[in-house]
């Protein structure tokens, strides 16, 4: 037999990595032996791309195609390793435009398109049209997108998981922050979008949780701009009370960039600017991260954003799902899913694993500054929880009206 060195290579790369899988993961080298047919695994990709509001400032703003350049990461990761199980990974993306009547179209697809896993980029409201549809009844439903804490509460379907975090998970991750640092004085500023009043609100919420006092609670003036006149108009805004940290609630990134170093009371900033609870930036580089960010990048030329995390994670669990189970039934994969046994790696410092009563994806919440940082991850040390500490963020158990896992 003659080798050459390029077959060596590829001999020697691929006991590497059998090595490894039988380091890390010994079950999943068993079941590519023992199982000799392909499985095919198929997803369909479905997001609803709406009009950005406007703003004073278009230097903050996300990727038109945030979430489905991270599903398509997700699924060739998948076929990576894949392939040496026989396991074929496949996606079609549908985006929906503004414009087009969504009803219609969601009708029209779901009837067309027979995947079994759906990744949904869209809000609220379209997200629970489609987890609610009477063809999407027997497919698993993965929440990319939509921060809305109501879906993990009292809006929860069987059907539906999460792998973005809501809002009470990010906004608890940064009261207990303020809690270590003993900032517990807040001057909470809410802007005039209804994404802010919902961030604003579970700030409220988690502030009252964590024993934090909110000393001044100002609504942003509709229509003022800041761009000419900030160092004059805001320490007159943020007067009237003595605060230890300003708390900023501005998702579409419209004023918050303003009161920055502005302040009546020299104080740090947290919430939507400043000191922010995301869950994935390009500033995670610990854990393994490094190497994911620099893969996502030499694919598609830009840095992994928030949505394209959490497409690329609701990939990533199916391919775990079905590599234990050695399944493609829709209800033994959630049942593992939701179950004790399931570990993640999902390169944020601890193995993941799902809320059986919410279907939210148990995760750790990088605390980021934007100079570009991390400067902590929630859960902080010291907020104990009798099962597991990533339950002290979010909606836990008690707390929750409804139960995705009976």
């Amino acid at each position: 037999m003659v080798f050459n060195v390029r077959s060596f290579k590829s001999l020697s790369m691929m006991f590497s990595f059998l090595f490894l899988q039988q380091l890390f993961f010994p079950s999943s080298l068993s079941i590519g032996v023992a199982q000799a047919e392909d499985l095919k695994i198929e997803f369909l990709y479905l997001e609803f791309r709406d009009k950005r509001p406007p703003t004073l400032s278009n230097l903050i703003a996300p990727p038109k195609d945030d979430g489905q350049l991270g599903a398509r990461l997700g699924i060739k990761d998948n076929n990576t390793t894949g392939r040496f199980l026989k396991h074929n990974y496949l996606m079609d993306e549908v985006v929906i435009k503004h414009g087009e009547d969504f009803k219609a179209r969601l009708d029209e697809i779901l009837a067309d398109k027979k995947q079994s896993f759906i990744v949904a980029n869209m809000p609220a409201d379209k997200l629970l049209m489609l987890a609610k549809h009477k063809d999407a009844q027997n497919r698993l439903v993965f929440n990319a997108s939509a921060l809305d804490t109501h879906l993990r509460s009292v809006s929860c379907l069987p059907n539906l998981l999460h792998t973005m975090p809501s809002r009470k998970m990010l906004t608890d991750g940064i009261s207990q922050f303020l809690v270590k640092k003993q900032w517990t004085k807040v001057l909470l500023i809410e802007g005039n979008h209804e994404n802010d009043k919902a961030l604003a609100e579970e700030f409220r919420r988690s502030a009252k949780n964590f024993r934090l006092k909110i000393v001044l609670d100002k609504k942003w003036p509709e229509g003022a701009d800041m761009r000419r006149n900030a160092a004059k108009e805001v320490p007159a805004f943020t007067q009237g009370a003595e605060y230890d940290v300003v708390f900023i609630a501005d998702e579409a990134k419209d004023f918050g960039q303003y009161v920055l170093y502005h302040t009546w009371l020299p104080r740090p900033v947290v919430g939507s600017h400043g000191l922010e609870a995301v869950v994935w930036d390009r500033v995670v580089e610990q854990w393994g991260a490094a190497q994911l960010q620099s893969r996502f990048k030499k694919n598609h030329t830009r840095d992994m954003g928030q949505k394209d995390y959490a497409a690329w994670a609701a990939i990533r669990t199916i391919a775990e799902a079905v590599t234990r189970t050695k399944s493609l039934d829709v209800p033994t994969l959630k049942d593992y899913i939701l179950g004790p046994k399931i570990r993640l790696a999902m390169f944020k410092g601890r193995s993941m694993s799902y809320r059986p009563w919410s279907g939210q994806m148990r995760q750790t919440i990088p605390l980021i500054h934007a100079g570009g940082a991390v400067v902590n991850l929630a859960p902080l040390e010291g907020f104990l929880h009798p099962k597991t500490e990533l339950d002290t963020i979010g909606v836990d158990e008690s707390q929750a009206k409804c139960r995705v896992q009976k």
